[in-house]
């Protein structure tokens, strides 16, 4: 069985097309996770809608929580960690990370921001070894193939790779240095553009996006019922 962790970071509550002011990145989150249940009923989605309820802000406490080995925290500490190990747990049980986010002065909401900063966490999902120098870090997540699906919504046109904007794009960038520092190397990006401009220039952007956001499902499911992947994920997941 395959497990989804589907992550909303839009502030619109809505879907574009249905509400008022709507969201075109929860459209394609929405879409991505629906067919994937069509297709394979037995798998498991873990939901959490960060645009509307962000997660916490770091704070003095949580890093000196967070950089205090186990065995040493205080109560108020683990307290302190409590949210963070929660959004930690999603993160780690989950095969396929969505997200779905928007694209907000030329990065990362906010809210999307702030789960980055509560995921990447010494001991849980990045560890460090003074010995390695340079480069001290160890991704914990590439203990077994994960991907993440980045599903965007810009404004403008030619943020994407190559365009005439994309040096001024650091949503995707950004999100896949923090997805590849503790381990998830599998990244697909779908982008929606042409917000502000409408029309057809939208409609056209939006149906790209929907079908290759099918063709991602699809490419997928299969990658993950392919008899080497799926031995690989169970001798990944026993025990030592």
């Amino acid at each position: 069985m395959t497990h989804l962790l589907h992550l909303d970071a839009s502030a619109r509550p809505g879907f574009a097309g249905k509400d008022e002011h709507g969201s075109h990145s929860r459209n394609l989150t929405h879409r991505f996770a629906s067919q994937w249940l069509a297709r394979r009923a037995q798998d498991s989605v873990t939901y959490r809608d960060i645009g509307q309820n962000p997660p916490s802000y770091i704070s003095h406490d949580w890093i000196a929580s967070s950089f205090t080995p186990e065995e040493r925290r205080e109560p108020w500490m683990t307290e302190t960690l409590a949210e963070s190990d929660q959004l930690v747990d999603e993160l780690i049980a989950a095969d396929v990370l969505v997200i779905g986010t928007p694209l907000y002065n030329f990065g990362m909401p906010a809210a999307l921001k702030a789960w980055i900063d509560l995921i990447v966490r010494p001991g849980r999902t990045v560890a460090v070894d003074e010995t390695r120098l340079p480069d001290p870090y160890i991704p914990l997540l590439a203990d077994r193939p994960r991907h993440a699906v980045i599903l965007t919504a810009r404004g403008g046109i030619g943020f994407g790779p190559g365009g005439e904007m994309a040096h001024m794009n650091h949503l995707e960038p950004n999100l896949m240095t923090a997805l590849n520092f503790i381990g998830i190397t599998r990244i697909h990006q779908i982008a929606i553009e042409g917000q502000e401009t409408g029309g057809d220039v939208l409609a056209a952007s939006v149906e790209q996006a929907l079908c290759a956001v099918d063709a991602l499902v699809a490419s997928l499911q299969a990658a993950f019922d392919d008899p080497a992947s799926k031995l690989a994920r169970q001798r990944q997941a026993e025990p030592v």
